[in-house]
């Protein structure tokens, strides 16, 4: 199984699992050409999408998505935000009942976020094991037994935040109250069993209020896993076995 970064970030954020056999979108947040690219226009083995909450940057495709003949899996407050409850490609769920596609069998749980319905999700496959996808929020109330990858948002560091963001007051509250900081990252993998975790992939950093290298850094020490900033065009192996 290999990870491949389409992008990540507030101008949009789109990520794919794919193995030999079938491929799954998590996010729909670039815009489709760059999905159409990532793919090799090839959509063949791609059993869907799934779509975290309705903001843009994780959204924006969703109806190019789904006008190309490609199921959009999210909950039905994202569907309804997003108008397209109606096409008969819009798929929803419910927190924390498993769906599958493939082989991909997907859970989904509520997390804090200013969006109607939002969402994280764990995910197993045979291939890759189980992958906790976090986004979007603030914390994470929820903790996850034998994990093998995760990807979650470290998005700002608080001291740069209130440094550049000290004259607006509106944007550095709404990105307090909305994003994980590194400081909740750190503690939120802490809080999981991360003895068989072989990946852990940082997304969703701020253009502005992040340091990449030093939050690499800070999560390797804290870990002592692989850690990996998702920059847009990486792909990363992403197996149960590091090896």
């Amino acid at each position: 199984m290999k990870l491949k970064i389409v992008n990540s970030g507030s101008k949009g954020n789109a990520y794919i699992l794919q193995s030999q056999d079938e491929a799954l979108l998590i996010e729909c947040g670039v815009r489709f050409s760059d999905i159409k690219n990532a793919f090799n226009f090839d959509f063949s083995k791609l059993v869907g999408a799934i779509v975290t909450h309705e903001h843009l940057d994780h959204a924006k495709s969703v109806k190019d998505v789904m006008n190309y003949g490609i199921d959009v899996h999210a909950t039905r407050g994202t569907h309804a935000a997003l108008q397209t409850s109606s096409n008969h490609r819009a798929k929803s769920f419910e927190y924390h009942k498993m769906f599958q596609l493939g082989k991909f069998k997907i859970m989904a749980f509520d997390v804090l976020h200013d969006a109607v319905e939002p969402c994280g999700f764990h995910i197993y496959h045979p291939e890759c094991g189980n992958v906790l996808f976090i986004t979007d929020l603030i914390f994470c109330k929820y903790t996850f037994p034998n994990l093998h990858n995760i990807i979650i948002e470290a998005n700002y560091d608080e001291a740069i935040a209130k440094r550049k963001l000290n004259d607006m007051e509106f944007l550095r509250n709404r990105i307090i109250k909305n994003h994980m900081s590194i400081d909740t990252c750190e503690s939120t993998l802490l809080a999981n069993d991360l003895s068989k975790v072989n990946n852990i992939v940082l997304i969703h950093l701020s253009d502005s209020n992040s340091d990449a290298l030093a939050f690499k850094d800070r999560i390797t020490k804290a870990t002592q896993k692989t850690v990996t900033i998702a920059d847009a065009g990486v792909t990363i192996e992403f197996n149960v076995h590091p090896f």
